[in-house]
């Protein structure tokens, strides 16, 4: 996987680290190099895009803002935007420009080019669809944006998608490892799963740690990336753990970055009917008790 891949699945931002698990040293290097890589700050790298939107913010005297501003503070997004997003004030309306998104506010809350971090979540949170927005959510806790800090946010919302804040809010964690496992547990969610990320499985001693697992129902989902689990010791530990879970009863199911991001109605059906099959097992229980 080359370095922009890469980079493209982590959600567009990532640390070194997380670079170097899924590319060589070698390519890291080449890409910085080159400028296919631009630092944000130490140890942290995103795509050239955070360039462009300040290039564009400036040209249009507005400030970087929404998923572009994401980025620019380092979070990683479910989809890297093709077009910065610049906001401009109420007042000046200005030519439609193919290269640009143009919103329209009358900001206090920016910090040179960039929207300020407070400002950048409730732009995300209340226009974007609730996994993308939960995407963006989850990475700005994993950064060190304080949850209460994201949930007295929300609170003071008011007017249009005041609502959506506050649910996109209310699900966050700082424990989802990126957009794909966000993106996942937003699917899980809207189709009815009570799912928790980064779950122990004891019974009773420990078979693993899991992506997503409802408990209520033995289900786990996991985002499952070729990268991390395509080495045959990988395997070998896989099954052995996937054995464990069957065998104490657990559903698991596994999802592709592929499906999940690109699919997601399919696997939506495949979370529901899960459900279901969950709902009718108990039920024959119930029925044989």
């Amino acid at each position: 996987m080359s370095v922009l891949e890469a980079l493209e699945q982590l959600g567009g931002a990532a640390t070194t680290g997380q670079l170097l698990a899924l590319t060589s040293r070698a390519a890291f290097d080449r890409a910085v190099a080159s400028g296919d890589l631009v630092r944000l700050a130490r140890g942290r790298w995103a795509l050239p895009g955070v360039d462009q939107a300040r290039q564009a913010a400036h040209r249009l005297a507005g400030t970087v803002s929404h998923t572009s501003a994401a980025l620019t503070h380092g979070w990683a997004v479910k989809t890297v935007p093709d077009r910065p997003h610049v906001t401009l004030p109420r007042s000046r309306r200005a030519p439609v420009r193919p290269g640009v998104v143009l919103h329209w506010a009358d900001l206090s809350e920016r910090d040179g080019l960039v929207t300020t971090p407070e400002r950048t979540l409730v732009d995300c949170l209340r226009t974007l669809p609730f996994d993308e927005a939960l995407a963006v959510a989850d990475s700005a806790l994993r950064a060190g944006f304080g949850r209460g800090n994201l949930a007295e946010l929300a609170d003071g919302v008011r007017g249009a998608g005041a609502a959506r804040v506050r649910a996109v809010a209310a699900a966050a964690t700082p424990l989802a490892a990126n957009p794909f496992e966000s993106v996942l547990r937003a699917i899980a969610l809207d189709a009815g799963l009570g799912v928790e990320p980064q779950v122990e499985i004891r019974e009773p001693e420990l078979l693993g740690c899991v992506d997503l697992a409802d408990r209520g129902r033995r289900i786990i989902a996991e985002a499952d990336s070729f990268e991390w689990h395509g080495g045959r010791d990988q395997l070998a530990h896989d099954c052995r753990r996937y054995n464990g879970f069957a065998v104490h009863g657990w559903l698991v199911l596994r999802f592709s970055w592929e499906d999940v991001m690109r699919y997601p109605a399919a696997v939506r059906q495949v979370l529901e009917a899960a459900v279901a099959e969950r709902a009718e097992v108990r039920c024959r229980v119930c029925r044989a008790a």
